[in-house]
């Protein structure tokens, strides 16, 4: 399976440790991450007006030192998926959607008919976060992710494309002794807003792996680097549980 992620930093958090995921799980998956930091729908939409080659190209969550637009790499063809993002401080405000998610998703459609649509659901950021779009939400993670659910709700029916619920699944994980905000032993976000490494990214990755290969991460074997990096077994069988249900929701 290949799959075009139209994003920035965010699908490159959830995308950099599928590869592993996938292959652990002995299927083959083969991610492209159009990068560049913090782009809105408004810039994809004007990068695709002028063919502009302003992407950071990453394959299985390694640069390639390519600098691509969304038109040669789309029109190259050959994907099964597509994912489209908003970004992360504007996830939460529908009105920064309209008209330029349509316009993405018309081209694509067009251009890769056998491709399907998806709305990657990014999170809110940490309680403690200093983003400089944090004030808009009032500083509240709860504020931030009741709204951008909201949004990305809203924008998947729009277009009708499937969905990636990793905004709802580090919600959940929040919520966990483990995982908590100021108290857990793992943090979810590495500087308040990108998510930890590796437990963050790994919990994106089993999302998207459930969702696009439909695979059961239970029991999921990939560990990535060193030991010293990885959470404990309860940790890892706490995000699994957990990815499994929040995917399992919108099949």
């Amino acid at each position: 399976m290949r799959v075009l992620s139209i994003g920035n930093s965010f699908s490159q958090d959830a995308t950099w440790y599928l590869h592993g995921i996938a292959s652990a799980a002995g299927r083959e998956i083969e991610t492209w991450n159009l990068y560049i930091g913090g782009c809105s729908l408004y810039r994809h939409a004007k990068n695709l007006r002028g063919g502009l080659r302003e992407y950071s190209l990453e394959i299985n969550g390694q640069g390639t030192a390519e600098q691509v637009s969304v038109n040669e790499i789309a029109e190259k063809g050959g994907f099964d998926a597509v994912t489209l993002q908003q970004a992360s401080h504007y996830s939460g405000l529908p009105e920064t959607y309209d008209p330029f998610l349509e316009e993405l998703a018309s081209y694509l459609r067009k251009t890769l008919p056998e491709a399907k649509l998806y709305i990657h659901e990014t999170w809110s950021y940490d309680p403690d976060s200093t983003h400089d779009g944090f004030p808009v939400y009032a500083m509240s993670s709860e504020l931030m992710y009741e709204k951008l659910a909201a949004a990305y709700r809203r924008a998947a029916e729009k277009i009708g494309a499937g969905f990636l619920p990793v905004g709802d699944g580090i919600e959940a994980l929040r919520k966990t002794a483990l995982f908590a905000p100021r108290t857990g032993k793992y943090p979810v976000n590495r500087d308040g807003f990108h998510l930890s490494v590796p437990s963050g990214r790994i919990f994106a990755g089993y999302i998207w792996a459930e969702r696009l290969l439909g695979l059961d991460v239970r029991g999921n074997s990939f560990r990535p680097g060193t030991a010293a990096l990885s959470p404990e077994p309860e940790a890892w069988r706490l995000m699994q549980e957990i990815a499994h249900e929040i995917a399992a929701k919108e099949k």
